[in-house]
């Protein structure tokens, strides 16, 4: 019997724990660490951000649903690995702090055979500091958040709706954090519903971004074909932004928030403020915090960690200039190279490095977006992980048939820029590859037949649609598995 422990329900280990559960028989265990008691659809935080959904309809609670699936469900939060066991027991196991009311603050020792490490991020709020919820700025980066940001963001519509004017400033709140994706898609949606009470000229909106050009998004930004035409995703980013009459502050790197003020600096060294009355700013993403002990206790966390908190795996973590990067540096199986029973998909493992070139002020801070990995590439990682450990467990052979580079994998994002049956409306893009291959694809990085972007309200209903498809998929209703990542 194998018994399989995946730390994280998020949309990587969730999809993981599922494909498990599905295709190995009842004889071997599955196991799923996770602090929070609910599964959460992430993207749809947007609106419960600007007050289109409640939290309710973004989230849905795990112990039911695990316990249907035959999946064992911890509420706890992983604390330690110990992958050669301790002392005289040469079992592996990982170290749990229960998180649940009835259990909470109880440590215990969750042995493993196979250990799926997909804990996601950390929210790095502390890093930028005044930054986050209790302090001066909003976050949608979880259903609590986002239920927070919208009373705020509801207060100032109020404000305006008496007259008094209000400065909204959104985008990212670390020189190097990355989402910019979502903070775009709050950016228009809020810029939405400020037009919807036709309050606009009371408003005043901003862009602010560590992007050196807007629409890079972290990966470099992209050449799509739009219309038949072939355009940058600059152009897709700054017409949606001026449509909206929101200004935009590029190459930025925020330093600190105080109450109503935001202090930046820019690549040229300037070092700057911006006031507001509401402000949404993504924080930088770190590890979960995880540490790692030999069997005799010895620390061995850097062994398995890299320095931002985040997974090595089967990547070219080797030091080279961005001229040198390749899509083949990036990962394949997210296996671990020090332990080859562990594995990190998602936002869980390290990249190798950024996709976006690395900039520099001429202070010498680093102004520039780490790599995404959330969403439809967790997804696709979480299932890879899942297909090939079912494989080695059916056949005891380690074989790895299954694969998922960014460098070779493709996503579909779909970017929210109001809500409504008739008046909403969205940009749907793709790109293939996510990580650009200038040695395929020499002349934009990536396959223009299959990098493209389009913007309307067919869109906003697609949106809408795969709101409810994920789900769908997420609760484990009929026919799941053949619904996309």
């Amino acid at each position: 019997m194998a018994r399989v422990v995946v730390l994280g329900a998020g949309i990587a280990g969730h999809t993981a724990a599922a494909f498990l559960r599905k295709k190995l028989s009842k004889n071997h265990q599955v196991i799923v660490v996770a602090p929070s008691a609910y599964y959460q659809w992430i993207p749809s935080n947007i609106w419960v951000g600007v007050g289109r959904m409640t939290i309710d309809q973004v989230r849905f609670r795990l112990a039911p649903l695990y316990k249907k699936w035959g999946i064992d469900f911890r509420q706890a939060k992983a604390v330690s690995i110990h992958p050669e066991g301790e002392g005289r027991d040469a079992g592996p196991f990982v170290s749990i702090e229960y998180t649940s009311d009835e259990k909470r603050g109880v440590n215990e020792r969750v042995a493993y055979d196979y250990l799926v490490n997909a804990t996601g991020p950390r929210l790095n709020f502390e890093a930028t500091p005044g930054l986050g919820p209790g302090k001066n700025t909003v976050s949608v980066c979880s259903y609590d958040h986002a239920s927070h940001a919208w009373k705020e963001l509801h207060e100032s519509l109020a404000k305006m709706e008496k007259g008094e004017k209000q400065r909204f400033v959104i985008g990212t709140g670390h020189p190097t954090a990355t989402c910019q994706g979502a903070a775009f898609e709050y950016i228009l949606n809020v810029a939405f519903e400020i037009r919807k009470r036709k309050l606009e000229h009371l408003a005043e909106i901003t862009w602010l971004t560590n992007e050196y050009e807007l629409g890079d998004f972290g990966m470099g930004g992209a050449y799509i074909k739009r219309g038949g035409y072939i355009t940058s995703t600059r152009v897709f980013a700054e017409s949606f932004l001026g449509e909206n009459n929101i200004k935009w502050i590029k190459r930025a790197g925020v330093t600190k928030v105080e109450p109503g003020l935001i202090h930046y600096e820019t690549l040229d060294g300037e070092e700057l403020q911006i006031g507001f009355d509401f402000s949404m700013l993504i924080p930088g993403f770190a590890g979960a915090g995880l540490q790692a002990f030999d069997k005799n206790g010895g620390n061995i966390t850097s062994e398995l960690f890299a320095p931002n908190g985040f997974m090595k795996v089967d990547a070219d973590y080797s030091p080279k200039p961005y001229e040198e990067w390749k899509a083949s540096d990036w990962p394949e199986t997210y296996q671990s190279p020090a332990y080859a029973n562990i594995y990190a998909p998602g936002i869980a493992f390290a990249p190798p490095h950024a996709i976006s070139k690395p900039m520099t002020s001429k202070k010498g801070l680093a102004i520039y977006p780490a790599p995404p990995r959330t969403g439809m590439p967790s997804g696709v990682m979480g299932k890879v992980v899942a297909l090939n450990l079912i494989n080695e467990i059916n056949s005891g052979r380690q074989e790895f048939k299954h694969k998922a580079s960014m460098g070779r994998m493709g996503a579909a994002c779909i970017v929210s820029a109001g809500y409504g049956m008739r008046r909403g409306a969205a940009a749907t893009m793709t790109v293939f590859p996510i990580v650009p291959d200038w040695e395929k694809y020499p002349e934009f990085g990536r396959s223009i037949g299959y990098t493209m972007g389009e913007a309307g309200l067919a869109g906003h209903w697609m949106k809408w649609f795969m709101h409810y498809m994920f789900l769908h998929k997420a609760k484990g209703y009929p026919f799941w598995w053949l619904l996309p990542e």
